[in-house]
């Protein structure tokens, strides 16, 4: 009975493809390594072929017989039958996957997943077979029939966590997988070959990368979003953080998932320039405005318009919320604020008062006034459920570019190009202080947190102010061209400012330092925004594009045009005479905690070769910014 019962879990086994990898468990692992060796020196391009010759495996079977060490002493006869046995069910097994789904399909995607569970669920513990999937990885080096084969075992083995550090993938050719997270530290991939593979978060510290080409890789540090055909005008984050809306003058507006940067969806209605995007407080609705004289809102989920909005024939070039997503104001190109009831979407007053438009618009915290800056050189504060003018602030000179409450909603602050900053009593009306600092015309102004420093960006760089007593704290020069705008983040530490510079920067606070300087914009970056959790900085910029930047491990993440080509520079060196990988050791982490996985590769040695991404950007520069060490750098020190 027990006999009759272990066939029929064999024949169970072998109907799936954990029943094939279990096939393996009677073959010796050693005769793998031998396995290799031989179709290395034989260049054998089609192992399954090459096993099933006749004369191949006689040859297989005499070095077989002298380096296999597992075998007793026992008859030369029976040693023979047991390789002969090896190599056939060796060769079987091959045959096997060759025309299996594990040979066709992607085994890390999606719809493959729930088998790929349960099939490690199967594997996980038998450490024969583990040797077998690593077997099947170098076999790609050689046998150009079982890549998809190997790419899904690599994927397994990284699963499952298997130790691959200080592994030799040399000449491996991996495609249509993924290997996130896993540890390759001070691997040889020299001569590898990655097609279509995601690599967002591997650890390559300390490894050897010497003539590799990798192409259409997927790293998801590099979030830059590309889809818009002209520049982003607009950006804003979804208040849970997780979505990031775009509005572009292709007219269109795109939806992005801001932690795998993947669009999610595309908007289309406005007949032109799309001017400004927000979202409503709960995130369901998203309102847009347009110069074709339109506001359109849209259904978050479904992507579809829910209405079109449209109050008189201007440009809508500015768009707010209420706090309690009630009301959307919106300005128009002759100077006047339109209010309208998001529940019956119809208009619930206009705000007459400004003689010409207006750079800024910006509700108190609880949602009661709205104040607006104009090219006019004022002010205005409006009561919000009225609709009427609460107050003209007058004081600047020349045009007011940006307004913004305090916390507490008691202090505004507006910024202009006479130079100055006007801090008002909200209540009163009246001027509360005139900080005055640089000769340079302020761009952009913002509170910090707690409202005890007031951020402001000027030509070549940011004051920073303090609130009480007016006083300028510090001045941060680093920009080449004017601050257009600046952000702190959620805890008040970090300041992010986007400059016409083509960079962004960020700073910290209490020090008064730079932090990081994100250089990959190609022209000027008219805005910048924290997500809630401050993890995550979104830019938008003149050049098309919005880019997502990682706060927290401080990284300059820097995307090179398309048709950039890196001049690369003849290099030979003795690589083991000259002692690098000690010398890289030294500073190289093994182990990096974090929630989530982060790219590494410090102390990495590069030569030649090739790293591009999906979309087709040479990752050079971002595999430097990680601490790899080009050797063609080095021959020109």
């Amino acid at each position: 009975m027990k006999n009759k019962k272990k066939m029929q879990d064999l024949f169970q086994r072998k109907e799936t493809l954990a029943g094939i990898f279990y096939l393996i468990e009677d073959v010796d692992e050693q005769i793998f390594g031998i396995i290799l060796v031989i179709l290395r020196k034989e260049k054998a391009q089609d192992c399954i072929r090459f096993l099933s010759d006749k004369g191949n495996q006689r040859q297989l079977e005499s070095q077989i017989l002298q380096k296999v060490t597992s075998f007793t002493q026992a008859d030369t006869e029976w040693k023979l039958s047991v390789v002969r046995k090896d190599l056939k069910k060796a060769n079987d097994i091959l045959k096997e996957l060759k025309d299996h789904d594990f040979n066709k399909l992607d085994y890390s995607s999606e719809e493959n997943e729930e088998s790929t569970l349960g099939l490690i669920k199967s594997i996980k513990d038998n450490r024969r077979i583990i040797e077998f999937l690593q077997f099947l990885v170098l076999l790609t080096s050689i046998d150009k029939n079982l890549i998809q084969g190997g790419s899904n075992s690599l994927h397994l083995l990284v699963l499952m966590k298997v130790n691959l550090r200080n592994k030799n993938f040399e000449n491996i050719k991996i495609c249509n997988t993924s290997l996130e997270g896993a540890n390759f530290v001070r691997c040889n991939f020299s001569g590898s070959q990655f097609n279509n593979v995601n690599i967002s978060g591997i650890n390559l510290n300390g490894a050897l990368l010497l003539n590799c080409k990798w192409r259409d890789l997927i790293i998801l540090e590099l979030n830059k979003l590309h889809g818009h055909d002209d520049q982003v005008s607009s950006i804003c984050f979804s208040p849970d953080g997780n979505t990031l809306a775009s509005g572009s003058d292709d007219k269109s507006i795109r939806l992005w998932d801001a932690k795998t940067g993947q669009q999610k969806a595309k908007l289309d209605g406005h007949t032109s320039a799309v001017q400004s995007v927000c979202f409503s407080p709960h995130g369901n609705t998203l309102a847009s405005g347009s110069r074709d004289n339109s506001i359109r809102l849209w259904d978050v989920k479904t992507g579809q318009q829910k209405a079109k909005l449209v109050g008189r024939t201007s440009a809508v070039y500015s768009i707010c919320f209420s706090p309690d997503g009630n009301t959307l104001a919106s300005e128009i190109g002759d100077g006047s604020v339109l209010l309208w009831d998001t529940k019956t979407r119809k208009k619930r007053a206009k705000l007459y008062g400004h003689s010409f438009y207006f750079y800024s618009v910006c509700f108190s915290p609880d949602g009661n006034t709205l104040a607006s800056g104009s090219v006019d050189n004022s002010i205005r504060l409006w009561d919000f459920k009225t609709g009427q003018q609460k107050a003209k602030l007058d004081g600047h000179t020349s045009a007011v570019q940006s307004v913004c409450f305090s916390p507490d909603g008691n202090t505004l602050a507006s910024g202009s190009v006479d130079n100055s900053i006007r801090l008002w009593d909200v209540k009163t009306g009246q001027q509360k202080a005139k900080l005055v600092g640089p000769t340079r015309a302020v761009n952009s102004v913002c509170f910090s947190p707690d409202a005890t420093t007031l951020a402001s960006g000027i030509y070549q760089g940011i004051c920073l102010w303090d609130v009480k007593t007016g006083q300028l704290k510090a001045i941060l020069d680093g920009h080449e061209n004017d601050a257009m705008s600046v952000c702190f983040s959620p805890d008040g530490n970090i300041l992010a400012s986007g400059s016409s510079d083509n960079s962004i920067l960020l700073w910290d606070v209490e020090r008064g330092q730079q932090k990081a300087i994100f250089d990959g914009s190609i022209k000027d970056v008219n805005s910048v925004c924290f997500s809630p959790d401050g993890n995550t900085l979104a830019s938008g910029s003149d050049d098309n594009s919005i880019r997502i930047w990682n706060v927290k491990t401080g990284q300059e993440i820097k995307s090179s045009d398309k048709n950039y080509k890196d001049l690369l520079i003849q290099f030979t060196i003795a690589f083991q005479k000259n002692n690098f990988l000690s010398e890289g050791s030294n500073y190289i982490n093994i182990l990096r905690i974090s929630q989530e996985a982060i790219f590494q590769a410090k102390g990495a040695f590069i030569l030649k070769g090739e790293f591009f991404d999906e979309s087709g950007f040479d990752l050079k520069t971002f595999l430097k910014q990680k601490g790899s060490c080009f050797l063609e750098d080095l021959k020109k020190k």
